[in-house]
């Protein structure tokens, strides 16, 4: 029997009493728990273990077509309201077509618009969240308004509005998977409704009852070789483990190809894997039977496998399935890369050119960001002659989108230039302007191995055309490098404003950034008077500097400038 709610509780706040209203198409499950005045729309699952309270904050509306996954809790304070797509306050706004997923907590004031995916644990508190947003595993987004069509990846912490604008938009194959999930849960919500209905329910019990019959009385007799071969073909025997099994068939489910590869603990460590021999079917039988010859050629070393669109050609889910001295057969448990939770349009690939590359893991990290965002990539180098005075000179254009090639070609720029600066930054083909500068070799770099971004250095000796410098006058000025100083002037002749953002370690590895004092200084000067006190304020963590352009209010620059 399904659970209809019940009335919210009189409290000095609230004495309406006001019923749940549930649509009829609407499918609540009885273990869940509907408090006060919310509006279930149709089509609407409710799964089991989710506490959905108006006794506080109200009032709750669910959109039509959206689910809310077991576990999910959605409560809201007593003061606060976001305007609802119907013009009307609410607690919480939940849109059409909308996945709240496992053990997800939705905490009003909040809104969530249309078409989104809440991912497994995440946090949504005092926010509002747009048409078409995939927040992905373990967020949390809080006294923010996330703009439509933004991407949330797993583990962020999203606390400032800077945050939000500089996130990433969502891509076609993130789209399908949120579109998929909720096909998936409306396919559940009716079955749910057919299986409390005799009248439905009773022609498919008709039909098992019959195929077991037809069954039973096969298997009475004597089999034909016929049939023996078709049962042999429909078995899939493999010494795999469970959880690859898995990954294989929900990745065909997909559309998808499979790929694997190998490497041993020394490529390993430089991200240098080698292709296994290529599965070329799509049939669960094939592909797992590849999967574990690749497994039993390469014992001893590292095998992940990966899934490949071959659309827009990227790969997706990259999962390790065996490590040295943890075999793939017999049973063990998989251990994911770092980035591995489901995100379709975001891979970790980094290629297997055969060698190691000598740049630094914030400048491959960069070139991955930049490809994600559909940007190209640009470098330049300057002698120190030339860098004192910004006369930078282009490498050779890189014109690919592929990431094994776009580090490739950086690492050529390296070579040709040892001994002088390089650096890297975007390019939008779209707006025609560069995205986030940063210098990734210096003079005196070994071997081509690209340093740090430029960052706070104490005993650097460097004095700007007005001044200021590294004097000992007590001031504490002066500590800035000189590619800091430059990078100030740069921006500063170009119009762009300049802020600063500091994050201790744990909050570095989320790019949980907080804002220093906003610097309100328009003379270089005043500007680096005012960057020395944020590194001052803040030292023993990482700060970056951030140029803004006030026009079309977005990021152009963003440097570390110092570091723990």
């Amino acid at each position: 029997m399904v659970v209809r709610g019940s009335a919210a509780p009189p409290t000095p706040w609230s004495r309406s009493l006001t019923q749940p209203t549930i649509d009829e198409t609407a499918y609540v499950h009885s273990f869940s728990n509907i408090i006060g005045d919310v509006t279930v729309s149709a089509n609407v699952l409710i799964a089991p273990g989710t506490s959905i309270r108006a006794d506080e904050g109200s009032p709750f509306y669910i959109g039509a077509g959206s689910n809310v996954q077991d576990g999910v809790v959605i409560h809201g304070l007593e003061q606060g309201r976001v305007v609802g797509d119907n013009q009307t306050p609410y607690s919480v706004w939940i849109g059409k077509n909308t996945s709240v997923t496992h053990m997800a907590l939705i905490h009003g004031p909040a809104y969530i618009g249309n078409d989104c995916f809440i991912g497994f644990r995440s946090t949504v508190f005092n926010a509002r969240v747009g048409d078409g947003c995939v927040v992905m595993m373990h967020t949390l987004i809080q006294d923010v308004e996330i703009p439509p069509g933004k991407y949330v990846p797993s583990g962020a912490v999203i606390t400032s509005q800077q945050q939000a604008d500089h996130l990433p938009d969502v891509q076609d194959i993130d789209q399908k998977f949120a579109a998929h999930v909720v096909g998936i849960n409306n396919a559940l919500r009716s079955g749910y409704h057919c299986a409390e209905n005799v009248e439905c329910i009773t022609p498919i019990r008709k039909q098992l009852e019959k195929a077991y019959q037809i069954n039973t009385a096969n298997h009475s007799g004597a089999s034909s070789p016929s049939s023996q071969s078709h049962n042999v073909s429909e078995m899939v025997n493999t010494r795999l483990s469970p959880e690859v099994v898995e990954q294989v068939r929900q990745l065909l489910a997909q559309g998808l190809k499979i790929g694997s590869e190998h490497a041993d603990k020394r490529r390993f460590q430089t991200s240098s894997w080698h292709s296994c021999s290529p599965v070329q079917s799509a049939r669960e039988a094939d592909v797992l039977m590849a999967l574990e010859a690749c497994v039993n050629e390469h014992a001893g070393e590292y095998v992940r496998i990966f899934g490949i669109d071959t659309k827009s050609k990227r790969r997706v889910s990259e999962m390790i399935i065996q490590r040295p001295g943890v075999s793939a057969l017999g049973g063990s448990t998989p251990v994911t890369t770092s980035h591995s939770s489901y995100s379709p349009s975001r891979s970790n690939y980094v290629p297997s050119s055969g060698g190691s590359t000598h740049l630094s893991p914030e400048a491959v990290e960069k070139v991955r960001h930049f490809i994600a965002q559909g940007y190209l990539i640009g470098t330049e180098h300057a002698d120190a002659r030339h860098f004192q005075t910004s006369s930078w000179q282009s490498c050779s254009p890189i014109q690919t989108n592929r990431e094994s090639e776009a580090i490739a070609a950086l690492q050529t720029c390296l070579t040709e230039h040892t001994g002088e600066y390089v650096r890297l930054f975007g390019i939008d083909p779209k707006a025609k302007c560069r995205i986030s500068e940063i210098i990734i070799q210096r003079p005196g770099d070994k071997n081509g191995k690209a340093s740090a971004p430029a960052s706070y250095t104490p005993s650097s000796k460097s004095v700007s055309s007005n001044g200021y410098g590294t004097g000992g006058n007590g001031t504490g000025a002066g500590h800035l490098s000189s590619e800091v100083v430059n990078q100030v002037r740069q921006l500063l002749s170009q119009g762009y404003r300049i802020s600063a953002e500091h994050a201790d370690n744990r909050r570095f590895q989320t790019s949980s950034w907080k804002t220093c004092s906003p610097i309100q200084a328009a003379h270089e000067s005043g500007v680096l008077a005012e960057l020395e006190s944020c590194l001052s304020e803040n030292s023993g963590e990482y700060v970056r500097l951030v140029g803004i352009d006030t026009k079309s209010k977005r990021r152009v620059t963003e440097l570390i400038i110092q570091r723990p």
